[in-house]
This record gives structure tokens, C-alpha cells and sequence, in this order.
């Protein structure tokens, strides 16, 4: 449908309030909203000589019709609005990532276990806490338990490491209970260590009252020393409690919201307040986009009833148009009475001040680095003589072990950044064998394929500038894999390295070298995407030789085969689950029945195996 026919429509909706869904020619969903009157907001989408930024005006642009829901009041819509957001992702509402992405808190399965915060989740057989939302309350945590519970941070293995040489520094002044000296107990470590797990799981409030107790039965059975080291942790938790500012009052949980917008991004800053102190900062950042008023109406419901957790009160700058709504979603989210408001003076009022600051800061950040990719990717375009700036870059890398068996890593390049969202990863299908032309070109041309049939995600996405590690060779491979298709248009070049394995040029399929290493800025971006997509592909590929390393150690059992181990592994996960697991939890796997089950347990326990 045309736009003034999309027009004629809309007109035609009752003044009642519903939700909106905007599909485009592919009959894909790329925009939902709520509205409390559906005909006028609907018609002001395609009504003539209505201004929109530029966000609404691509969306507009590519749609081609709509559906509503008519709903029995404001408050219905914008549950239902919410729910559809979280089910469908459209493209062209705002979603909710900030730039921190999920973080753990890993805890090694070992004599002496290790605690550290990481950005994401391994197939290694440690204990993983999470995730968590934000990587600063993460580190927080982490560093407070080791502080607490005088925990090792160094790189030191025990129980290898005891012994050989003197404790470090964080040793002398109180911060590592030194476990290199040979001093401390496996015992003492290990329950120190769940001390510190107890703490981040549960807060400072649970533990002090355990930790009395188990000095008391240390003094009571004469273990001086242990108890003196709870002692000092219970010291430890009630100085860090105290070191904490308490800006409002001690049982307070709120949020504090505040929007602030640029010529080109809005960004939106959230100060959590949790028992009167900071916890945690969280900022948004939305490009192309300047309406503050109509970002912050889509945000607060996104952001709440996504799943996020609710507190009693939500401090903001400016009340949302469907407040009351809101305000009603929120109460029903939490189970109990929310307080959503805007405060005129007092501490409040300044704490809004504060996330106001903290989101122009951010976009004044943002602003200067913005600039600085631009100019960059203008550079990069110079040279390789493009028209424009790409600003979606792919780059592809072959990854193999000389055994014949090869993967593709592909990284996204969005603007200058990483697009981590968009990173793909391909298992050879055809090449058999270890031949780097063969599967690079195999890459390219399922990937254009992907395109030409309208996937969805980045393979529906036709990037301005693709970039192969590799030289001409791998470049006319490629060229020759995806002539006749829509990826035939994208220019094309390889990445060489020197013989110290570092960039040192970008090559043509004709072979012609075009230097970057006297354009410092160009020469460090190609270096990163190169060296990023290095990391991306051997990734794959020793995760890939890791699973087939413990397909073959399963396959030693009598009676298991390549079926049957591969669906051990992928409902146990790794062979040392398999190992751990009873005969009637192993049984209990596609393919394996009691007997089998009893064959796998006895392999693994010294047990007599099942006839």
C-alpha cells in the first residue's frame, strides 16, 4: 500500500485506544506502539507535511501496512504494546541494550576455587552467577567478596604455587589471606570462599549473623586462628557497609531517571538506590532519534515491564504522556504500590540533577567519539575509493587445525564499533578438506544466499564494505562465489599481514597493495577488525575441536557412538557432567536406555559394565 492509502486507512480507525503494528513489504513487523486515540495517532504517520525524525521517517518509509488490537482502556494498551515489543523486537522501536551486555560471576570447580567477574558464560565446568544486567554492580560484587573474605586475585595456581615464592603486596596490607605462604588451610579457604558466594547471592544483611555464629563454635572448640579470620571478615563487611554514603534514607529502593538529547541521540541515565545507596548507573544511548517526550513514553513501560525489577519508588525528570497507565502497569508489575513522580525540590530533586548530568556527559562522550569514527571511516573510504563512509562493515576469517576441518568467523562493524549482535559463524558444509579458498568462498555465497531470501537479522542487512582476511587469492575466490548476487555489489578487498603476522595492507583482487600503515588512525581500525575476526574464528574452531575432543573420549565407551555421545553432551554439556551423572539421570538421554546407562556409569566409576 501506498502512503496515502496507508493514510485513507487510519482514517478510518475508531477514536479508541489499541495497539498498532506496522509490517513492511515482507510482511515483517517493524514497529508497534500504543495510542490512547488509534486514528489520530496512526493517520499522523502518513498525513503529508507532518515533521518526524529520521528514525520515523525510514520507518514510514518502509511501510506497507498495519493491523491494530482495540483495547478497553489506555492501561490494556500499553501492557500489550509492552508484551508484543518483548515477543517481536521490531526493528524500529527503540530496544533496550545498553552497552554493558550480561556479566557473570565465575567460580571454578577446584581444590581451590577462584572468584572473578566475567562477560560471559564458558563451557569449562565452572559455576556461573547470573547473569546480571550490569557488569559494574558485577565487579562491585566481586571485588567487595575478595576484600570481605581476603580472597586471591593474582595468577598464581594452587595448590601448584604454595610455597614457591613471597606473598604479594595485596598479602602485607590485609587484602589476600596469602594461600602462597602455606598457611592456610584447604578447609579454611574453601569455606571462605562460600562465604563470599553467600555474600554475593544474598547480601550483607544474611551473613554477619552466620558468620557470628560459626566464630563462637571456632572459639568454643579452642581454633583461635579460624576464629580470628571470621572475625576479621565480619570487621571487613561492616566497614564496607559503613564506607557507603547514604544519600537518602536506609530502607529506600528507587530509581533515578533522567533524559537528556543531542542533534542526533537522546541518551537516558538510571541511578538505582538500594537501602539509601547507589548500586548501580545504567545510561541507554538511541541514535537518530531527538523527540525526548515520545522516547520517554516508549522507554519507562519497556524498561519495567520487561522483566526489569520494580522498586517502590521511580523518580523522573518529566512524567510520560499515559502516566496514569503507567503508573498502573508498574503497581500490578511489583504486586504492590508504586510511587512514580516528579520531584520539585529536596534531595530528589537533586538526585535527578545528577542523572540528568550523568546523561550529558555520556552524550557529550559519545559525541567526541562519534566524530572521531566518522572522520575515520571517511579516511578508510578515501583510500579503498568508495563514494561514501561505510558504515557497516563485515569481515570474514578461516579458522583450521590442518585435520581438514575448517570454520568461518564473520564480525560487524556498525559505525566504527563492534556490532557483536550481528557476528555469524559458519561450519564448513562442502569442503572437506583444509583449503582456505575453497571455504571462504563458501562463506560468501551462503551468506548471500541467506540475504536473497530475506532473512531476518544481519543477513538481511546489506553491509557498504566487506573485508576478508587473506590476500587476492581468498579476494577471487570470493568474487567468484557471489557473481550474479546482491553481495556482488559490496566492495570486496583482503587484509595482509607481514611476516611478524601484523596488518600491513589492504589488497585488491587484482592484487594491487593499497598501504594504511601512514594513516595511523586507518592503519589501527583495519588492525582491530583484523585481529577481531581472527579471535572470533579460533574461537569457533577450539570450541568445535573441544566438542569433538569430548565426543571421542565418550565414544571409548563400549557401546557409544558419535550419536549417541553427541546427545550425552548436549544434555549434559561437558563428559565431566556425564562422569557425575547416576545411571538413571543418563538414561534418561535420547538413545540411551537403562542398560547403556549402566554401561557409561560402570566405564566412568570402575563398576562392572552391563552385558
Amino acid at each position: 500500500m501506498t502512503k496515502a492509502e496507508l493514510y485513507e486507512k487510519a482514517k478510518m480507525l475508531p477514536l479508541l485506544p489499541g495497539v498498532y503494528i506496522i509490517r513492511d513489504k515482507k510482511n515483517e513487523i517493524i514497529y508497534i506502539g500504543k495510542a490512547k486515540r488509534l486514528r489520530i495517532r496512526v493517520s499522523q504517520y502518513f498525513r503529508e507535511g507532518v515533521p518526524h525524525d529520521n528514525k520515523v521517517t525510514q520507518m514510514i518509509n518502509h511501510a506497507f501496512q498495519f493491523d491494530v488490537i482495540v483495547c478497553q482502556s489506555e492501561f490494556e494498551a500499553l501492557v500489550l504494546e509492552a508484551s508484543q515489543i518483548k515477543a517481536h523486537t521490531p526493528k524500529y522501536n527503540i530496544l533496550l541494550k545498553d552497552d554493558k551486555g550480561y556479566s557473570y560471576v565465575r567460580l571454578t570447580k577446584e581444590p581451590w576455587p577462584r572468584l572473578s567477574a566475567v562477560l560471559q558464560k564458558e563451557e569449562d565446568g565452572a559455576e556461573y552467577i547470573g547473569p546480571y544486567t550490569s557488569s559494574f554492580a558485577v565487579r562491585e560484587m566481586v571485588e567487595t567478596a575478595q576484600n570481605v573474605f581476603r580472597l586471591p586475585r593474582c595468577n598464581r595456581h594452587f595448590p601448584q604455587d604454595i610455597g614457591k615464592g613471597r606473598p604479594c603486596l595485596n598479602a602485607h596490607i590485609g587484602k589476600c589471606m596469602a594461600v602462597c605462604s602455606g598457611k592456610i588451610r584447604r578447609e579454611d579457604y574453601q569455606q571462605a570462599v562460600q562465604g563470599a558466594v553467600r555474600l554475593i547471592r544474598h547480601g550483607k544483611k544474611d551473613i554477619v549473623k552466620g558468620l557470628e555464629q560459626q566464630m563462637m563454635e571456632a572459639s568454643d572448640r579452642l581454633d583461635f586462628e579460624r576464629a580470628a579470620l571470621i572475625r576479621d571478615q565480619i570487621t571487613a563487611i561492616t566497614k564496607v557497609s559503613a564506607g557507603q554514603k547514604v544519600v537518602v534514607s536506609e530502607d529506600t529502593q528507587m530509581d533515578v531517571i533522567a533524559f537528556a538529547g543531542t542533534s542526533h541521540a537522546v541518551c537516558a541515565a538510571i541511578l538505582r538506590y538500594r537501602d539509601g545507596r547507589l548500586t548501580d548507573k545504567r545510561e541507554f544511548l538511541f541514535h537518530d532519534t531527538t523527540d525526548l517526550d515520545a522516547l520517554r513514553e516508549q522507554f519507562l513501560p519497556q524498561y519495567y515491564l520487561g522483566g526489569e525489577e520494580v522498586p517502590r519508588t521511580i523518580a523522573v525528570d518529566a512524567l510520560p504522556e499515559a502516566a496514569e497507565a503507567l503508573n498502573q502497569a508498574l503497581n500490578q508489575a511489583r504486586g504492590s504500590a508504586v510511587h512514580l513522580y516528579v520531584p520539585q525540590r529536596g534531595d530528589v530533586a537533586k538526585l535527578v540533577n545528577m542523572a540528568y548530568t550523568n546523561a550529558v556527559e555520556r552524550l557529550a562522550r559519545e559525541s567526541g567519539r562519534y566524530a572521531r569514527e566518522e572522520k575515520l571511516l571517511e579516511e578508510l573510504a578515501q583510500l579503498l575509493g568508495m563514494e561514501k563512509a561505510p558504515a557497516v562493515i563485515e569481515s570474514y576469517d578461516i579458522s583450521n587445525w590442518g585435520d581438514g576441518t575448517s570454520v568461518c568467523g564473520m564480525v560487524v562493524f556498525e559505525n566504527g564499533k563492534p556490532k557483536r549482535a550481528g557476528y555469524r559463524r559458519f561450519k564448513m558444509r562442502t569442503v572437506d578438506r583444509t583449503d582456505d579458498y575453497a571455504s571462504m568462498a563458501e562463506a560468501l555465497s551462503r551468506r548471500a544466499a541467506e540475504y536473497a531470501r530475506g532473512a531476518a537479522g544481519q543477513f538481511g542487512v546489506l553491509p557498504d564494505l566487506i573485508l576478508l582476511d587473506g590476500g587476492r587469492g581468498q579476494v577471487n575466490a570470493v568474487r567468484q562465489a557471489i557473481a550474479g548476487t546482491e553481495l556482488a555489489r559490496v566492495p570486496l578487498f583482503g587484509m595482509v599481514k607481514d611476516d611478524h603476522h601484523r596488518t600491513r595492507a589492504i589488497v585488491t583482487g587484482e592484487g594491487r597493495e593499497i598501504a594504511i600503515n601512514l594513516n595511523r588512525g586507518v592503519f589501527t581500525f583495519v588492525t582491530a577488525i583484523q585481529d577481531e575476526v581472527h579471535r572470533f574464528a579460533i574461537t569457533y574452531q577450539r570450541w568445535q575441536q573441544k566438542k569433538k575432543s569430548y565426543a571421542s573420549t565418550l565414544t571409548e565407551v563400549p557401546g557409544v557412538g558419535p550419536a549417541t555421545a553427541k546427545a550425552l553432551l548436549a544434555r549434559f554439556k561437558t563428559v565431566g557432567a556425564v562422569r557425575q551423572a547416576s545411571p538413571d539421570e543418563l538414561a534418561m538421554t535420547d538413545g540411551v536406555g537403562p542398560a547403556m546407562a549402566q554401561r557409561i556409569y560402570g566405564y566412568f566409576h570402575g563398576g562392572t559394565p552391563a552385558n
